[in-house]
């Protein structure tokens, strides 16, 4: 029998209703490791109302009690990361090293909102008239969504509800139906802390699931991480109905490669971005743009390190990459393997035929390294978000710019360089919204915030920091004046400040 899993609904587990199920696999094994109900539109009107009628306390309680079941659920976290990174390896498939660092990631976002009374304080200015004074309050929105992605089933969650949460509003969560344990989890885990029934609800659920969250009038804003077709939908939908919306999509991240670079430094750096976690990351490598003379070296590095990179389950503390989310996913990126060799790309290192002795059902699939690779191949302009790593040549910095700033993704890039006029000019000229200087994944920390340029994001507003805070709170101004004075008068002119 495989293990059913629930709904999170006003402080309780709730079984699936709508009779429909998604069989979530073990990635290393192929084999079901649990299911997982499908919730229809009433299941999710359920919890969206569950949420709203638990906003007007919730958002009337202190921000330092607020703060405090964060610090509970700190606690919490710390105690069962080891739980929580077991649950992440088995379905995800990622190395738990990998899980566990996702996991730290996540828990800087609520170390951050343990902060909540300072992060919501709003601004004063006396006297800005005779008698007159002006203070700004930041109040929270209401009911407020998260449409999470497989590949990041703790962190990318814990980027957005303890933020809104901290904040004063109440929370629906649609995880991905692919690695759904980890969320209910930390519902579980936050209830322990002392969040009240209703603040914080999870729901599974596919299409029918996403379009009720985001088309009902009583949710005030979504947020979304995913692939770019679904993050413009997302973002088309959530603000036609006149949600506050913030959709991140898909990435391609270039890393340059200057002619002085260390050249161990930055081959250890693509190998860690191209190929952790599978490539199952939206700040992964992908293309590594070699520029002049470095472009030899630097592929023949690539292809001693990618042949010997060790692939087995994200269980054995030896392997360096995990499987594949899903068989299919496998399939998908092997397919774009295909294509590159059809187009015409030089296949360095080929990782379709692999096999991991005693897993014959793991999504596995070897690292990938094409050469020569051009800007009108697909494999170039799609993302594929596997262990595929492309390397372009250019002559110069201002063509790998080019090459850089002409793609429709603008998440993150790096460049590796020992000459600052070479990273100085280019973080300035670089079209996307992380840089890293001789880093490969610039994933900003929790007190600054993640989001990208182009259509890597639909929405004005980053992802956690203080631009987190700005999307799950309103600004509200206020002047005011006591009837201590002498009155002047009806005004009928617009009034000023005298």
């Amino acid at each position: 029998m495989t293990n059913k899993l629930t709904h999170f609904v006003n402080g309780k587990n709730v079984p699936g209703q709508s009779g429909r199920w998604f069989e979530v696999t073990n990635s290393a094994t192929g084999e079901v490791a649990t299911e997982v109900p499908m919730a229809n539109g009433e299941e999710c009107a359920r919890a969206i109302a569950a949420a709203r009628a638990a906003f007007p306390a919730w958002a009337a309680t202190p921000a330092l009690r607020r703060a405090r079941v964060f610090f509970k659920f700190k606690e919490l976290i710390e105690r069962h990361a080891d739980e929580l990174v077991d649950m992440i390896t088995v379905e995800h498939g990622k190395v738990r090293d990998d899980a566990r660092g996702s996991l730290t990631r996540g828990l800087e976002v609520v170390e951050f909102v343990c902060g909540a009374p300072h992060l919501l304080k709003g601004s004063f200015s006396g006297d800005v008239g005779r008698d007159i004074d002006c203070h700004t309050i930041r109040q929270p929105l209401g009911v407020c969504v998260g449409i999470t992605p497989f590949n990041f089933p703790v962190m990318v969650p814990m980027w957005m509800f303890p933020v809104a949460i901290a904040c004063g509003n109440t929370f629906v969560l649609k995880p991905s139906e692919k690695d759904p344990s980890p969320s209910l989890r930390l519902a579980e885990l936050l209830h322990e802390a002392g969040l009240p029934d209703g603040v914080f609800n999870v729901v599974h659920g596919d299409r029918e699931a996403v379009d009720t969250l985001l088309t009902h009038p009583d949710v005030a804003a979504v947020s979304f991480v995913g692939s770019t077709p679904v993050a413009e939908y997302v973002y088309e939908t959530a603000s036609r109905h006149g949600k506050r919306a913030q959709a991140l999509g898909g990435a391609k991240n270039h890393m340059v490669v200057m002619p002085d670079a260390d050249l161990g430094q930055a081959i250890d750096a693509l190998m860690g971005a191209g190929y952790g976690s599978a490539g199952e990351r939206c700040m992964a490598i992908s293309v590594a743009v070699a520029v002049g003379d470095i472009a030899d070296r630097l592929v023949e590095g690539l292809e001693s390190r990618v042949k010997s990179l060790k692939v087995g389950p994200g269980s054995d503390d030896s392997s360096e990459m995990g499987p594949l989310i899903t068989a299919e996913h496998r399939a998908k990126v092997a397919s774009y393997v295909d294509r590159g060799v059809e187009e015409g790309a030089a296949l360095v290192v080929d990782g379709r035929g692999l096999t991991v002795s005693g897993y014959p059902g793991g999504h596995f699939l070897g690292g990938c390294l094409f050469d020569r690779v051009t800007a009108e191949m697909r494999i170039y302009k799609e993302e594929i978000f596997g262990p595929v790593l492309c390397v372009v040549r250019v002559a110069d910095l201002d063509s790998a710019l080019e090459l850089v700033n002409n793609h429709e993704f603008g998440n993150g890039t790096a460049i590796f360089t020992r000459d600052g006029g070479w990273a100085r000019g280019f973080a300035s000229r670089v079209r996307a919204g992380m840089v890293g200087i001789n880093v490969a994944i610039p994933v900003p920390m929790a007190f600054h915030s993640f989001g990208g340029w182009k259509r890597s994001l639909f929405g004005d507003t980053y992802m956690h920091g203080t631009e987190g805070v700005h999307f799950y709170t309103r600004l509200k101004t206020i002047t005011s004046r006591w009837p201590t004075t002498v009155r002047a008068g009806s005004e009928y002119s617009m009034p000023t400040m005298k």
